[in-house]
């Protein structure tokens, strides 16, 4: 089975998982070798989500503060910068960008 990105378990989302997991395999609901192979699913399932049935475009525009490479996954940190959407906009003082292949090195 490949192995895919952990990014979005630091999501909302993938925190209320972790959560959840964690709440069940205390309480003794399940074992920690299924909430992995939930996470893992997760990991898999959002990834193929955003790949497939997101089609939104964004342009950005602001001030490259802090970029690099490292194990074939980009870090950008821009300051000021400008979203545009098809139909509207939107700022904040800093965000941080990751991208990653959609497949791992290797694949």
């Amino acid at each position: 089975m490949p192995s895919f990105y952990e990014l979005y378990r630091s999501s909302t989302l993938g925190t209320a998982l972790t959560d959840s997991l964690d709440e069940l395999i205390q309480a003794g609901h399940i074992t920690p070798q299924l909430a992995i192979q939930v996470l893992e699913q997760y990991d898999k399932s959002i990834s193929e989500a955003l790949s497939n049935k997101v089609k939104a475009k964004a342009t950005v525009k602001g001030n490259l503060g802090i970029y690099r490479f490292c194990d074939e996954v980009w870090t950008f940190v821009v300051k000021n910068p400008t979203f545009k959407f098809d139909h509207e906009s939107t700022s904040a003082d800093k965000v941080k960008i990751i991208a990653c292949n959609h497949k791992r090195a290797g694949e």
